[in-house]
């Protein structure tokens, strides 16, 4: 099971070059998506394979990216450089499943039973104190970005403002927090 990673792409033509991205002139004469898939895909899955040390995964984000690519393929056929755009949405796809599993992990770990001793317990009745205190709008954006760790773009659809307002609702709350608790910084 721990043999080495070998990516293998199509056969091509000793003359001609995998690494060249398709020309101009072809993404402004109507390359078909099906060409550019051809002409792409062996290289994005490498990358891709390189970045997650995973075959299947680099697999799923390329599939996902060229689908992404398909969805807007009448715009992007007209860039400048498709294949730039093609390795851009493929990395945010990357990033974006990092995150989730990122969140996914503090919400586990948060959520994950702790060893109780008394100072802590101690601790917890000085904060839920001090956030009783607090205003319900600057309470409900600290508990939606702080505690359940969402952005603070997630957060304002969550309470349905704006997300500047979340961030300054939030730093209030914060500062309340510490001036309640005595923290000095």
């Amino acid at each position: 099971m721990n043999r080495p990673l070998h990516v293998v792409g199509e056969v091509q033509d000793p003359g001609e070059d995998a690494s060249a991205p398709p020309s101009e002139a072809e993404a402004e004469t109507g390359l078909s998506f099906e060409d550019f898939v051809v002409a792409n895909h062996a290289r994005l899955y490498s990358a891709l394979c390189l970045l997650t040390r995973d075959r299947f995964e680099a697999e799923e984000i390329a599939q996902e990216s060229l689908v992404r690519v398909l969805e807007r393929w009448d715009r992007v056929r007209s860039l400048p450089d498709p294949t730039g755009y093609l390795f851009r949405t493929a990395m945010n796809v990357f990033r974006k499943g990092y995150r989730r599993a990122l969140l996914a992990l503090r919400r586990a770990t948060f959520l994950a039973p702790r060893d109780q001793g008394f100072e802590q317990i101690e601790d917890r009745e000085v904060v839920l104190g001090a956030m009783a205190t607090l205003p319900t709008d600057q309470r409900a954006a600290l508990v939606v970005t702080s505690l359940l760790g969402y952005p603070s773009e997630e957060a304002a659809r969550i309470l349905g403002i704006k997300p500047s307002t979340v961030r300054a609702r939030a730093t209030r709350a914060r500062a309340a927090l510490r001036e309640a608790i005595g923290d000095p910084r």
